[in-house]
């Protein structure tokens, strides 16, 4: 994997941020806990809405994030919790992350995973239409949004949507659904509204199942062989910072103006790495030989390959990937390096959020 250094890009703009009052939803979880962190960061005023951590350890924990939020622990399912939260918050701003994203979880319960991702956004997007001084609402759904024929291609943000398995199915369901609102409610109030689809993030502080950085660290702790059900599979992976950079660009952009699309694609500028050769890079990064078996799953019906065209974010916001190939791989062995070793984990992950604000490369 090829390191090419910090591209010439947009960063978020903490002079906006400061004292915005902001509901992020999702804020327990591995994306939501360093976007919680980042924000309060530039002294954005935060109040998040979700459910208890679902792993130990957890990134919230770990880093402590309950610091830097006014937190309401609750169910996107229950209209009534989440009226309530987005009354409490009175939110400006609005990043709903909050979802089941796990692709295997959705295939076991595949009920649950439409009633969380569709039934839920809907009650945030009701909530929110009840209440003024809401300017600008960034939905977050999913690379695996688009119908995808399996034949590699980046797909833009013109591209038919799709899903074969539930998880998808339910994101693709939430961007027509955020579109409705946006037509029906929100534009004709002013408000701005838009969903960001995101490539698969990788970064310290994930410990979910069935994800693949995960599963090596644990593998690795355990002194134990990865198993990998698709090694010859391709994602476009990007570091979590990279993604969110993008998220806090956009919510600026829509709050400054209504003429940017209506969804952007988030992710890396080079091409799709494999499972395997992302795994090999992580075994080197931790000074280890590569460890991994193949371990097929003959029920899997998910995709092998997979690209999105990020163009339309670099040219209408200025964003590009700041930390592509060996360089996302080493910041994120170096975190988890850091945890194992019973590091202080808000103070290194709030001193990457700061190098990469600050061009820096990070641990080496």
């Amino acid at each position: 994997m090829e390191g090419l250094g910090v591209s010439d890009s947009a960063l978020p703009d903490p002079k906006f941020w400061a004292g915005k009052r902001v509901l992020l939803t999702g804020h327990t979880g591995f994306t939501g806990s360093w976007t919680a962190l980042w924000l309060a960061s530039m002294g954005a005023k935060v109040s998040g809405f979700a459910l208890e951590p679902d792993t130990e350890p957890s990134l919230y924990r770990l880093a402590a994030v309950d610091r830097d939020v006014a937190p309401t622990i609750g169910d996107l399912r229950d209209a009534r919790a989440v009226r309530e939260a987005v009354e409490a918050a009175r939110p400006e701003l609005v990043i709903h992350l909050a979802a089941q994203a796990i692709v295997r979880r959705g295939i076991a319960r595949p009920a649950e995973t439409f009633a969380v991702n569709v039934q839920g956004t809907a009650h945030v997007l009701d909530a929110l239409r009840e209440i003024s001084g809401v300017r600008a609402v960034l939905v977050v759904t999913s690379d695996k949004v688009y119908a995808n024929d399996e034949l590699g291609r980046p797909f833009k943000e013109t591209d038919r949507l799709g899903g074969k398995d539930p998880y998808s199915a339910s994101k693709a369901a939430a961007e027509l659904l955020t579109r409705s609102y946006g037509d029906s409610f929100f534009e004709p109030s002013g408000v701005a509204i838009a969903t960001a689809r995101a490539g698969n993030i990788i970064g310290g502080g994930d410990f979910a199942p069935d994800r693949l950085v995960p599963d090596l660290v644990r593998a690795l702790r355990d002194d134990k062989r990865l198993e990998l059900r698709h090694p010859e599979a391709t994602r476009p992976w990007q570091h979590v910072l990279d993604c969110i950079c993008g998220y806090l660009l956009f919510v600026e952009r829509l709050s400054a103006s209504h003429t940017v699309p209506h969804a952007l694609n988030f992710g890396p500028d080079s091409a799709p790495v494999t499972v395997a050769q992302l795994a090999d890079a992580l075994f080197t990064a931790f000074g280890r030989h590569s460890a991994w078996s193949h371990t097929p799953d003959s029920t899997s019906i998910e995709m092998r390959a997979l690209a999105v065209d990020p163009s339309q974010a670099r040219m209408q916001l200025r964003w590009r990937t700041r930390l592509m190939g060996e360089r996302c791989v080493r910041w994120t062995a170096g975190w988890y390096r850091a945890s194992l070793a019973g590091e202080d984990m808000r103070a290194i992950t709030l001193r990457q959020i700061s190098d990469y604000m600050d061009g820096k490369a990070g641990p080496e």
